[in-house]
């Protein structure tokens, strides 16, 4: 039989791990003949069709997420009239929660897989191979966690919270099934998470499971020994068991190459032995993904949210100061209980620890979560469609809620263009952090903030920004950081920097400081400009400042940029 495996991802740097976790534990199987394809969301639906029908699979099953069941749904609908003999199998957490209402909806789905599906998914395999079509409905009737038609109706397998032994699962990198071109592979050490979060789908999946650390040591060194650029693990919560996360940091400062890792971790559940690995990693090897949800201890308790709020600050401090790691810190907006004000309040609290980036996300009441519970207890509004954001509640209105995603946008885009970080101390002299965004994201509006090259993000925070300090003294911090991450060009300075040009130089090379100990092999510019003082200093009042930006640039390395 010919399977096809795929799925549409966000982005096109995004790689599967739940397909090749699928291959590998079928690919012993005499008669299945299985193919992984993956696509994008961003793809037209009729070249996605095409591709994959030009598979001429017996069986289709389809990885499905809140970003891509809606796109999903419809080329099922068209695969089944082109092909109405094609068996139809999706998989995923968007579909494990209201099956018969999906299956009821969408007659073209002939099979759906409730939760971890690498055992079900395989004793499909076997049962629809062995062609008895007289006992067939007996034998999937037999299959736990399978839904499936049984004529006009939709019946399901026993439901079972029974969870795969992982070391039994065969790994999908040595089986070659993982497509090493993308940038980024995602990884898994263990599953479930042993927090009980009422708005995440980990809450319901049980007891953490590990791999056992020879497997672990195993697949990390393949990957190592590859140089993957980006290795992503997927756990919940990576370091559950502070002892077994260490070995695993140990084990990769050990043996890594080239490879940059990123872990979700909870910060108050690390230790002293922890942090004196943690001060060992080098710099632009680990990212840290930290979700603080709320500084509310109130609100945090009534989603089930365990945090001990007083050791993570600490730890998070400790981790900027003694540590490499970057850091990116998560806040959810519209927990009960926290108001704007409110939201703003954890806003302000967790930029004081200085992270490398802040995300916001406005709460989304996922199918199957406790959260939807509590949403209904408290008269939440909620989109029905995925990914089912959150409109209102009993304490952030409609607009409030479009304010909350303004400044996450917001902080989004200047983190990518280099943080802002001298224009932010600017105005931090007189309006607090949380305030600048609050600000900045009211005069934004509703206006459209997406697909803005780095000159445009900056010159429209020059223009959201100006009634928040002197003009003057904002466009030369400003005109700093711009520096910072992308070379002026004569003739094409940011608007708010036009009429400058006279302060502006492009010394030659040869013109550099000897001591600039550029990398050989690379291209090389550079530019010239007087600032009203040296941003590059924790005091600022010194006076005047000219600063040589140099801009290296290399094969595999990207722009650096230097200052002298």
């Amino acid at each position: 039989m010919k399977i096809l495996l795929t799925t549409l991802h966000a982005k096109y740097s995004h790689a599967s791990l739940a397909l090749p976790c699928l291959a590998a534990y079928c690919h012993d199987l005499s008669g299945a003949d299985i193919t992984i394809r993956e696509w994008t969301v961003n793809e037209p639906r009729e070249h996605i069709l095409r591709l994959v029908m030009a598979e001429g699979a017996g069986l289709i099953a389809f990885s499905c997420y809140i970003w891509n069941i809606e796109q999903t749904l419809r080329i099922v609908s068209d695969i089944k009239k082109i092909s109405p003999q094609t068996r139809i199998v999706l998989g995923g957490p968007e579909v494990s929660f209201g099956i018969f209402d999906l299956m009821h909806d969408n007659p073209a789905i002939d099979f759906v897989i409730k939760g971890e599906g690498e055992e079900t998914f395989r004793r499909l395999l076997v049962t629809l191979m062995e062609e008895n079509a007289s006992i067939l409905q007996e034998s999937l009737a037999e299959i736990e966690n399978l839904f499936f038609r049984d004529g006009d109706d939709s019946v399901s397998g026993p439901l079972s919270i029974k969870n795969l032994e992982l070391d039994s699962l065969p790994s999908p990198f040595e089986a070659g099934l993982v497509d090493f071109s993308k940038p980024l592979i995602y990884y898994e050490t263990s599953r479930g998470c042993p927090f009980s979060c009422a708005f995440c789908l980990s809450s319901t999946e049980g007891a953490v499971r590990s791999f056992s650390m020879d497997r672990i040591k195993k697949d990390l060194l393949f990957l190592m020994n590859r140089n993957v650029a980006q290795i992503k693990l997927v756990d919940r919560t990576f370091n559950y068991d502070a002892v077994r996360a260490g070995v695993i940091w140990d084990f990769i400062l050990g043996h890594n190459r080239n490879s940059h890792f990123h872990f979700e971790i909870a910060a108050d559940l690390l230790t002293e032995k922890n942090m004196e690995i943690l001060a060992r990693v080098p710099e632009n090897i680990f990212h840290f993904e930290i979700g603080v949800q709320s500084s509310s201890a109130a609100t945090l308790e009534q989603v089930g949210r365990k945090a001990d709020l007083p050791r993570i600050f600490a730890n998070v401090e400790r981790l900027r100061i003694e540590t490499s790691i970057e850091l990116h810190l998560d806040l959810v907006a519209g927990l009960p209980g926290e108001d704007y004000d409110g939201f703003l309040i954890s806003l302000q609290a967790i930029a004081e620890l200085k992270p490398g980036m802040i995300q916001i996300e406005p709460l989304k009441v996922l199918k199957g979560a406790p959260m939807r519970a509590i949403a209904a207890r408290e008269g939440y509004a909620f989109s029905e469609a995925p990914p089912y954001t959150i409109l209102r509640n009993p304490w952030l209105s409609y607009d409030d809620i479009c304010r909350i995603e303004t400044i996450g946008r917001l902080l989004d885009l200047f983190s990518k263009h280099g943080g802002f970080t001298a224009t932010f101390q600017v105005l931090q002299r007189s309006t607090s952090f949380s305030g600048i965004l609050d600000s900045l994201a009211r005069r934004a509006g509703n206006e459209n903030l997406s697909s803005m090259s780095c000159r445009r993000v900056f010159e429209l925070f020059a223009r959201l920004a100006e009634p928040l300090g002197d003009v003057a003294t904002l466009h030369d911090a400003l005109f700093f950081d711009y520096c910072q991450v992308e070379m002026p060009l004569m003739g094409k300075l940011p608007s708010f920097a036009a009429n400058q040009q006279s302060n502006c130089s492009w010394p030659a090379l040869r013109d550099l400081p000897e001591d600039c100990n550029l990398p050989p092999n690379s291209r090389v510019k550079s530019f010239r400009y007087e600032f009203r003082c040296d941003y590059r200093t924790e005091e600022k009042n010194g006076g005047p400042a000219a600063i040589t930006f140099v801009y290296v640039s290399s094969a595999g390395r990207g722009l650096q940029v230097l200052t002298v």
